[in-house]
């Protein structure tokens, strides 16, 4: 498996991933399905500071890594929100470790200081992997989210790069 920065030519693969997430998890809560256009544009507003990373095998996009930005104010520049999703083949074999590790290098060498993660309560396999690279819960957010009939909590959890 290699874990690389990803490419244009990988947005389709990061799309069925994320559509996959949208229809079957609670991992997002996107309902309705993004569309190739949407996922460009989200490419797109990606940079240096806000790197996306990708892990394949054999040629084929089996997982991937974001960070995005977690305001358009400013001082909240130096702040990222992660995102991490895992074809549903590949749930669970050491992919989503290898890619946090290497977009929260990604962002401390851009000169990002803090990385935030909201995860539906309940995502036990998220939460530990979050603490493995020593993300802190610094919260709860109460019923913030309705999906799949039934409203959602979701933890907040931060690491300072």
């Amino acid at each position: 498996m290699e874990i690389r920065s990803a490419q244009q030519t990988d947005i389709e693969s990061i799309l069925d991933i994320y559509n996959e997430a949208i229809l079957n998890t609670v991992a997002t809560f996107d309902t309705e399905l993004r569309t190739l256009e949407q996922q460009t544009q989200w490419f797109h507003n990606h940079g240096e500071l806000y790197p996306i990373w990708v892990a394949e095998q054999a040629g084929i996009i089996i997982g991937w890594a974001s960070l995005n930005p977690y305001s358009d104010r400013l001082a909240y520049r130096r702040t990222a929100e992660l995102s991490l999703y895992i074809h549903s083949d590949y749930r669970g074999k050491g992919v989503g470790k290898q890619l946090m590790k290497q977009v929260l290098d990604a962002g401390l060498a851009a000169g990002l200081h803090t990385v935030l993660s909201r995860i539906v309560v309940g995502n036990e396999s998220s939460i530990h992997l979050h603490q493995v690279y020593d993300f802190e819960h610094v919260g709860i957010m109460r019923q913030v989210g309705f999906k799949f009939g039934r409203m959602l909590d979701v933890i907040m959890m931060q690491k300072m790069l």
